[in-house]
């Protein structure tokens, strides 16, 4: 058993039992979701190929990696899965390769007994969870940051091989996340080479130098492209790649919350991170511990600089926390190990009856508290199947708890059972409560009662007011709409949509507009209005 569990095997069963669930299955969901689904849209229909756009406006967030990606996916799957879903697969690649890279990146500097634990930690971290099943470019920066630090890894052994895998790595970063990529893999280049021993000869210096230069040949490729077939853009999205970056860094009062967010972030992987450099504090310039501290310092830098406290702006975190956890848990103590292990077991075992209980609130309307939040916030929601909901529930939890109860002794059973539990969890929660959340959360409901409402009138374009980025892009996808921007409190269009929530003041024009159309979804602090007006 111990065999199949910890073998390639049984890892990669479980990282498809991780990634797949929820990945599939459910419309675009606002927020990041549908937001980043809105440039694989555009390229599928021929618009956007080389720089994204959201229903014809440019999108300057992210260069094109994970679109291309996703839009050939999408191109692919298209008969089998719907546009959505088969976009979405480029997540679960872009995760795997992460974890992959994470796990070849530890064998190569701590020896194959830190491979296992490395790719179960990463799987099991509680932040990459929810990121790993929506459309999210960051995932893709995360990969690309992973295959540059096991390039770097290989170095000492092999210079010129380890070498050219990083620039190829660190090219693909830049391509992933803009800027932001060259910031987490070239300066990993000279820590390498200045605070490394292993890497203080002729050889390994010459292949890093090729491993830079690749890098800057590759990455050039894309710009170059660019200024040559619409250079404005170009200049567009270097703007935006430096406003993004200083003009509002996180400040001494942000990092309270910096500290908590990356608290659970990262967890479980910080606590055995702090041990293992603890055990290396008289080593810290080789190269198993400068490599991670430098990638996690430069990860700090970015998120400051970019004086973001979003979640995902905390992935390039995980594949340097990943590496030092990794390091730390062959030399757990017994009693730290087996602690680590009941506390992965039990925290789970919480979370299993918090999952039921909110499935109980919508079936059997207990606890009556729950029950009316969970009513108005998504009003009109009616749960079917309940039956095979609660069959398929209590067999995931059956086949966690056998598992766990018969995990064999190693320094991976603490890993493995933190990573089985989350993958537990969200199997349970996906099968449990996936109709809640796709009913809450999906703006198709919107998207066709608007489209029916101008089926009516003539045709004309439609402006719009207050709509977000994930907004655009669900009524471009569901309805065909592409809204156009009010500017100077002006348009020629002769329709008019206006969005409003419960904390921003609805925008009521004035005549000749006409109001014929509302919708309203959602309901508490997540209400939502949309409104339609008609030129007069």
């Amino acid at each position: 058993m111990q065999r199949y569990l910890f073998g390639p095997a049984g890892l990669a069963l479980l990282v498809a039992l991780y990634l797949l669930p929820g990945l599939i299955g459910h419309d675009p969901w606002r927020g990041d979701d549908a937001r980043y689904f809105g440039p694989v849209l555009s390229m599928l229909q021929g618009e956007g190929l080389l720089f994204p756009t959201i229903a014809g406006e440019p999108s300057t967030e992210f260069p094109p990696l994970y679109y291309w990606t996703s839009a050939l996916l999408a191109a692919i799957g298209d008969a089998v899965l719907a546009v959505h879903d088969a976009a979405r697969l480029a997540t679960a690649l872009f995760t795997a390769l992460t974890i992959f890279w994470i796990a070849r990146a530890a064998q190569r500097l701590y020896g194959k007994q830190a491979r296992m634990p490395a790719a179960l930690l990463t799987l099991g971290t509680l932040g990459l969870v929810v990121h790993a099943h929506e459309m999210q470019p960051m995932v893709a920066l995360m990969a690309m940051q992973a295959l540059t630090l096991a390039g770097l890894a290989l170095v000492p052994a092999r210079p010129v091989a380890g070498s050219v895998q990083a620039g190829l790595g660190a090219a693909l970063a830049f391509l992933a996340g803009g800027l932001p990529g060259l910031l987490l893999t070239l300066p990993l280049f000279v820590v390498v080479v200045v605070l490394s021993p292993e890497c203080r000869n002729p050889r390994a210096s010459a292949g890093l130098i090729l491993g830079l230069c690749l890098a800057v040949v590759v990455a050039a490729i894309w710009p170059l492209l660019l200024h040559y077939q619409a250079p404005g853009l170009l200049a567009q999205w270097w703007q935006a790649e430096w406003a993004r970056f200083g003009d509002d860094p996180l400040r001494m009062k942000d990092a309270g919350t910096l500290l908590e967010l990356l608290g659970w972030f990262v967890w479980p992987l910080w606590p055995i991170a702090a041990w293992a450099l603890w055990r290396a504090r008289r080593q810290l310039v080789h190269i198993g511990s400068a490599l991670p501290i430098a990638a996690v310092l430069s990860a700090l830098a970015w998120i400051v600089g970019n004086g973001s406290l979003a979640p995902p702006a905390m992935l390039p975190l995980i594949a340097p926390f990943a590496l030092l956890a990794a390091a730390g848990v062959p030399t757990l103590r017994r009693g730290a190990a087996n602690a680590f292990d009941w506390f992965a077991i039990m925290t789970f075992a919480v979370f299993v009856v918090l999952v039921w209980i909110a499935w109980t609130a919508q079936v059997f309307f207990w606890p009556p508290g729950l029950a009316r939040h969970l009513a108005r916030v998504a009003p009109g929601f009616e749960l079917r199947g309940t039956t095979t909901q609660a069959v398929l529930g209590i067999t995931i939890v059956v086949t966690w708890v056998a598992l766990a109860w018969r995990m064999p002794r190693s320094p991976s059973r603490a890993p493995a059972n933190w990573a089985m539990g989350m993958t537990m969890l969200w199997c349970l929660a996906v099968v449990l409560l996936m109709p809640w959340f796709d009913y809450d959360r999906s703006y198709r409901p919107a998207a066709t009662s608007l489209s029916i409402a101008l089926a009516g009138e003539r045709p004309g374009c439609v402006a719009a007011i207050g709509l977000s980025a994930s907004q655009r892009a669900s009524f471009h996808y569901f309805a065909g709409l592409r809204p156009e921007r009010v500017t100077g409190n002006e348009t020629a269009c002769p329709f008019l949509l206006v969005y409003a929530d419960r904390n921003s003041a609805a925008v009521t024009p004035a005549a000749p507009w006409q109001p014929i159309w509302e919708y309203r979804r959602g309901g508490g602090r997540q209400l939502e209005i949309f409104r339609l007006y008609r030129r007069d």
